[in-house]
């Protein structure tokens, strides 16, 4: 992988994570980083899932893989400020 696939990786990632984070309400308590990894992982799932479906490769933005990649990200946050609560309560 060059350094350029790794930096457009973390800005979509960054991008996907914002997003999913938006979506989820309330406060989420987590790392920033964390966010950037959940975001990152539901873009790379995403893509694969609108590839399955058949809509990865559509004309202009794919707005389909977008969705399930945001959609995918707000679970992961939730799962993540799930998690991240339990453990501070211990």
């Amino acid at each position: 992988m060059e350094v350029t696939g790794i930096i457009s990786a973390l800005v979509i990632g960054i991008v996907i994570g914002a997003l999913g984070r938006l979506v989820v309400p309330g406060r989420q308590s987590i790392p920033i980083w964390l966010t950037v990894v959940i975001g990152a992982v539901a873009a790379l799932i995403g893509t694969a899932v609108a590839t399955v479906l058949g809509v990865a490769d559509t004309r202009g933005i794919d707005w389909i893989e977008l969705a399930i990649q945001v959609a995918l990200a707000a679970g992961g946050v939730a799962a993540a400020v799930n998690m991240y609560g339990r453990r501070g309560i211990r």
